[in-house]
């Protein structure tokens, strides 16, 4: 079957689902490229494509397929029984993981009895973990509420895109806030259902969703706290601790003043892969509370911006400081740019309804404010760019 045929079959599949691949793990293309050989090596053909023989993959690669295929039964058959619990699953995946192990040669380095045990064995084998293995892993985490262990899962890359939808909708009737931002970070798009979903999750949270909030919390407070030890240590260099004082405002101003869902509302509007199309699509079936909320969120943004000018984004503090949290502030251009979108969706409603105009009117001020600024900043960036020409000039001269 040629690609184009597979590409139409799959996409006519009205189920979204696939055959079992035959191999359904990356392959070690050195061993098989090595025994291939011209299938007529007396031919006078000088075509450029030449037919070869001798595929055949790894005694290795084969065994671990049949590891999966054979791991895959097994957990297919017991997710069945409804007595199958988080101990026998964990059991059985160990047992996988630890076969899988042994045939590829890798030192795991941790006791099988540490409860981190599972997790770096994941980490280390991911590579080896057919895309039907982590899907049927993925349920099973899901149905048996395994959530350190589905936090690898998608940390590693694991959760494919055909189940992200999936996956999403399932963490929020779960209310695992924090996994949902970590799906966020690592989803590489969102569907218009995604993302409906994830803003009113987190523009009007029900109670039991603050508990897996919390973490989230935690998290952004850790990172600014390790900002603020940077920038004390004596043992940066001067370059390091001046990116150190850049981020450390700017993860101050990203958490001080900001809800906890509203902390997790960074994390997608910080996103790269947010589409502005999706955006305003979701943006339109979001009701007047919600709305309320988004454009608050927003207009908190706009003050904090206005009132520390000095604040940007920091892209090297994640690698050079250990500052993750940095690559998750959502900055003044894009905050403006999805603000547009708001108004321009919901402008009508925005007129009508009283309580929406308090809040602009307010941001009515700081976008003014932040113009003037802008305005200022092109005159003189106009000014050192004449001047950089007329310096060229001379020189040339």
């Amino acid at each position: 079957m040629t690609l184009l045929e597979l590409v139409t079959k799959a996409a006519a599949d009205p189920s979204g689902r696939f055959a079992q691949s035959q191999y359904p793990i990356i392959l070690n293309a050195d061993d098989i490229l090595c025994i291939l050989k011209p299938k007529n090596e007396d031919s006078n053909n000088f075509s450029l494509f030449k037919r070869v023989s001798g595929w055949q993959i790894s005694a290795t690669d084969s065994e671990i397929i049949a590891l999966g295929s054979r791991f895959c039964k097994k957990l297919k058959k017991n997710l069945k029984n409804k007595t199958f619990d988080r101990e026998e699953c964990l059991g059985l995946l160990n047992s996988f993981l630890e076969e899988t192990r042994k045939k590829v040669g890798i030192s795991c380095g941790v006791d099988p009895s540490d409860l981190s045990y599972t997790r770096v064995m994941i980490e280390k084998l991911g590579v080896f973990i057919a895309q039907d293995v982590s899907r049927l892993v993925l349920e099973a985490c899901l149905q048996l509420e395994l959530w350190e262990l589905l936090e690898t899962l998608i940390s590693q890359g694991l959760v494919g895109h055909s189940s992200s939808t999936f996956v999403l909708q399932s963490l929020i009737d779960a209310k695992r806030s924090d996994l949902i931002c970590l799906c966020i970070k690592h989803f590489s798009d969102f569907q218009s259902s995604d993302l409906i979903s994830v803003l009113k999750f987190f523009l009007s949270p029900q109670k039991e969703a603050f508990g897996s909030m919390v973490k989230v919390r935690e998290e952004w407070e850790s990172q600014a706290l390790l900002a603020i030890e940077k920038v004390a240590s004596e043992n940066l260099t001067r370059k390091k601790s001046n990116l150190a004082k850049q981020a450390s405002v700017l993860l101050m101003i990203a958490h001080d003043g900001f809800s906890t869902s509203e902390l997790c509302l960074h994390y997608l509007f910080a996103s790269s892969n947010l589409d502005e199309l999706t955006l305003s699509s979701s943006i339109s079936r979001l009701d007047g509370s919600e709305m309320s909320s988004l454009i608050r969120y927003m207009g908190k943004w706009l003050r904090k911006y206005e009132r520390f000018p000095q604040a940007g984004l920091c892209p090297t503090a994640a690698v050079v400081l250990g500052l993750k949290a940095c690559d998750w502030v959502p900055s003044l251009e894009s905050i403006v740019k999805y603000l547009g979108l708001v108004l321009d969706e919901h402008f009508s409603s925005l007129v009508l309804y009283s309580e929406f105009h308090e809040e602009l009117r307010s941001m009515e001020v700081v976008v003014k404010s932040l113009a003037m600024e802008a305005s200022l900043c092109c005159s003189v960036a106009n000014v050192i760019e004449n001047l950089r020409t007329e310096v060229g000039q001379h020189e040339g001269a």
